[in-house]
């Protein structure tokens, strides 16, 4: 089955503007037309009133005095009417008196009768040249009925040579035989020019909307193109940017996991050692304490040194390996790390947590328990634990909000140096591996604010 081929611009635009271009060609053809047929009457209607002004009215001069149809010069008129050219086309008249009185009529049978003065016969009495084409429908028109299907029907005052007053009115019907090939022949150049002028500017402006359309075409050709190469690379960047992000989950995983085999190396191998050490200079020490009493102050001197080393070894060992967090909850991670940070330091903190979600992955909770440990190690040591504040929030199960705050002194966030600090570039390359965002907040005075915003769509990995 074929597919239904769309149109294009361009063929849109020619059909839609041949169809409105048309209407107007008929629209304005009309309108030209009724133009010419009224230029023509009217034409008609102006040689007429020179004709009764030039010769008819002298000869109904007589009604100025009486209206009587004595007054009215009968032979001048029939005279007129059958030896002057333009009476030859007459084929009927008529002459009205102001009261709607027949007073002479080419028909004599109207002679002497009254008709209403209607509106072609008013507006002349009124001083007006009225000319139209007349259906032949009216009482007087019995006559030119029988014989015409539609005559010329022009009435055109009569004045008072002495005082301009309008004494009759005279009525003409002539055939429109004429009139009406002049007519045609008019409207037919009429059309012809203005369906020509139609054409050309037709033809023009589908030759510009089409070169148009043409270009469109071929840009929206190749937008496609760009897009279709656009969504190629934007999945391939969603893929890229899904082995990121579970390369990242993992390699804090990871971390943790070379971090707990540290600790355990350092446990179980210099640790052991140096508890090795121990024992024999605490033997040595009580051989020598009678014979060489300097000596043996000597070895109880690197007895003190050795002790203080092996617990700062496992104090080290200790800070590195993280407890087991993955089959805890994520609130509970951050009470254990609250709470472990308390114990340490005797230090009270208050803690607000906002309404969370039961799990989270485990890399999301080993760096929100690492972000709570450094940065309240950090209060403690600069701030004295002064007003230690811990805030914890979500948004829709999106992103996990951590605000860490204190009181103390403060320091100028604009100083290059303090983003060097370790503990500080910790924090951020573990936030940021994850995709989040770490913030440091901090005025001379006005204490320090750490907050930290960690991603929950986080790849799960296996525990560590």
């Amino acid at each position: 089955m074929i597919a239904k081929r769309e149109l294009t611009l361009a063929q849109q635009y020619m059909i839609a503007s041949l169809l409105v271009m048309l209407g107007g060609m008929v629209g304005i053809g009309l309108w030209i037309s009724e133009q010419i047929e009224t230029a023509v009457t009217n034409r008609t209607a102006a040689v007429t009133a020179l004709y009764v002004d030039s010769y008819i009215s002298p000869h109904l001069q007589g009604l100025a005095e009486s209206e009587a149809q004595k007054a009215v010069n009968v032979p001048a008129l029939e005279r007129l009417l059958s030896d002057t050219s333009l009476g030859a086309q007459i084929v009927s008249f008529k002459v009205w008196s102001p009261d709607g009185i027949v007073l002479y009529a080419t028909n004599s049978e109207l002679i002497g009768q009254q008709y209403p003065i209607e509106e072609g016969l008013a507006a002349a009495f009124n001083g007006e040249v009225v000319t139209e084409v007349s259906n032949l429908d009216k009482p007087e028109q019995a006559l030119e009925r029988t014989q015409w299907g539609s005559l010329i029907e022009t009435y055109a005052p009569s004045r008072d040579a002495n005082s301009d007053t309008i004494i009759a009115v005279s009525e003409f019907y002539q055939t429109s035989d004429g009139l009406e090939t002049e007519i045609r022949s008019a409207q037919f150049r009429s059309w012809l020019v203005v369906g020509a002028v139609m054409i050309t500017v037709y033809l023009l402006l589908a030759g510009i909307v089409g070169r148009a359309s043409n270009t469109i075409i071929s840009q929206q050709n190749e937008l496609r193109a760009n897009v279709t190469q656009l969504n190629e690379l934007l999945q391939q960047n969603e893929e890229l940017n899904g082995r990121v992000r579970r390369a990242a989950a993992r390699t804090t995983a990871l971390n943790e996991k070379n971090l707990r085999r540290i600790s355990a190396d350092l446990h179980d191998g210099p640790a052991q050692d140096l508890a090795l050490a121990l024992l024999r200079i605490e033997s040595l020490s009580e051989a020598f304490e009678d014979e060489n009493p300097q000596v043996s102050q000597d070895f109880r001197t690197i007895q003190l040194a050795t002790e203080s080393a092996m617990e700062e070894l496992r104090t080290i060992s200790a800070g590195l390996r993280l407890p087991e967090i993955a089959p805890i909850s994520l609130t509970e991670t951050i009470r254990r790390a609250v709470h472990d940070f308390e114990k340490k330091t005797r230090c009270n903190v208050t803690l607000t947590i906002g309404t969370l979600p039961e799990q989270a992955p485990l890399p999301v909770k080993i760096t929100t328990y690492r972000v709570l440990k450094e940065s309240l190690a950090n209060s403690f040591r600069h701030a004295n634990g002064e007003g230690l504040a811990v805030y914890v929030y979500h948004t829709e199960d999106i992103e996990l909000t951590i605000e860490v705050s204190d009181n103390g002194p403060g320091f100028d966030v604009t100083r290059t140096a303090v983003y060097n600090r370790l503990g500080l570039v910790g924090m951020r390359e573990r936030v940021e591996l994850l995709g989040g965002q770490f913030e440091l907040h901090s005025a001379i005075g006005r204490g320090t604010t750490i907050r930290t915003r960690l991603p929950l769509s986080v790849p799960e990995v296996e525990d560590v």
